[in-house]
């Protein structure tokens, strides 16, 4: 049963691995929004500054480049060739919504995780990107880890190992204690017992689409609607781990903020930062913060968020809505609505199970 320790980082969520032989420890953003895994590599330009040495390809003896006629580079979106000597290696570019990408050799390597008797799983011939030229992404770790349902993604390639199952419960991001939880894969990643709710999971080329029936902020009841669709036509939000906020169609949007607007009983202030519009004085006194219920309603049931989930501190005295509008394609429920709930991904079956939990404790 293999395990990896994730650790909050400001809005982002880090999973160790180790890559190559002899193992190199990497931190890597955990990712359901993506499928690719990469780090950076040297020679490196431009690279971001990473907190821990920049890995050395020519210093794992497993470590392979992939050629560009082979099925596995064809099997990638966004590859093209580049001449290295005699043999012709594939390529990836891979780029986010938030601006961040990367490009670089698409290689093999050994891929080691950690396991829940202590002891270190190996899967070689791990496709991973090794980016030369890199931008924009978290410095306490090395590039990102996909996790979506794309052909290179990490739970893609485990494969039937971990039988489609994963889940991860993600421990508050700005709080000052920094507490790791953990990544669980295949049999230990069921989540059961009280208090789950399961809902229908649609698999995309990429993304895990859920469908929200509709929010309730106290007794007003805000109805989500078809706003957004996979392209198979069904589910209307993605679930993305790699996102922070939670990005909602501008209609959906602006119901959502005026009913929460209604319902909390602080100062309003203006926004510090652009992304966020809802935003409130924090009272300087003790006094105990009134937040209204809300509720997500999802197919097959309702998960109840915490303020830690629907609001943001952005500042020592102000905080903000954690939701925004969007006029891409696509909703997504982000990292932030996910702390403290126990997150199951099940392929095989498709659903997703959540179960409101203290993420220190597990």
């Amino acid at each position: 049963n293999v395990v990896s320790n994730v650790l909050p980082d400001g809005g982002e969520y880090l999973m160790s691995y180790s890559i190559g032989t002899p193992p190199v420890k990497i931190l890597g953003i955990v990712d359901t929004g993506s499928d690719i895994i990469w780090l950076q590599c040297q020679p490196c330009h431009p690279c971001y500054n990473q907190t821990t040495p920049i890995f050395d390809p020519s210093k794992s003896t497993t470590y392979k480049t992939i050629p560009c006629t082979s099925n596995k580079c064809k099997s990638v979106r966004d590859t093209s060739c580049s001449s290295d000597g005699n043999q012709q290696s594939c390529q990836y570019r891979i780029g986010y919504g938030d601006g961040s990408r990367s490009q670089g050799d698409l290689s093999l390597d050994t891929l080691t995780l950690g396991s829940t008797n202590g002891s270190a799983v190996s899967f070689p011939k791990t496709i991973v990107g090794c980016g030369n030229s890199n931008f924009g992404v978290s410095r306490e770790g090395s590039g990102i880890v996909g996790l979506g349902n794309g052909p290179v993604s990490l739970i893609t390639q485990l494969g039937s190992s971990i039988e489609g199952k994963f889940s991860y419960c993600l421990t508050p991001s700005f709080s000052n204690t920094k507490s790791p939880s953990k990544l669980n894969f295949g049999k230990d990643a069921v989540v059961s017992g009280s208090g789950v709710v399961s809902t229908p999971l649609f698999l995309d080329t990429v993304f895990y689409y859920l469908t929200i029936e509709a929010f309730s902020v106290g007794n007003k009841r805000v109805e989500f609607g078809k706003s957004s669709t996979s392209e198979g036509g069904s589910g209307n939000i993605i679930i993305d781990s790699g996102t922070t906020l939670t990005l909602l169609p501008e209609d959906v949007y602006s119901d959502l903020e005026s009913a929460v607007a209604e319902a909390v009983k602080l100062e309003r202030v203006e926004a510090p930062t652009r992304l966020l519009s809802l935003c409130y004085q924090l009272p300087s006194s003790d006094e105990k913060l009134q937040f209204p219920v809300f509720t997500v309603h999802f197919i097959g049931g309702d998960i109840e968020l915490n303020p830690i989930n629907t609001f943001v501190k952005v500042t020592d005295d102000i905080i903000c809505f954690a939701f925004a509008p969007t006029n891409q394609p696509i909703s997504i429920f982000g990292n932030l609505a996910q702390q403290n709930l126990l997150v199951g991904y099940d392929l095989q079956k498709k659903t997703l199970s959540i179960k409101p939990t203290d993420c220190r404790k597990q």
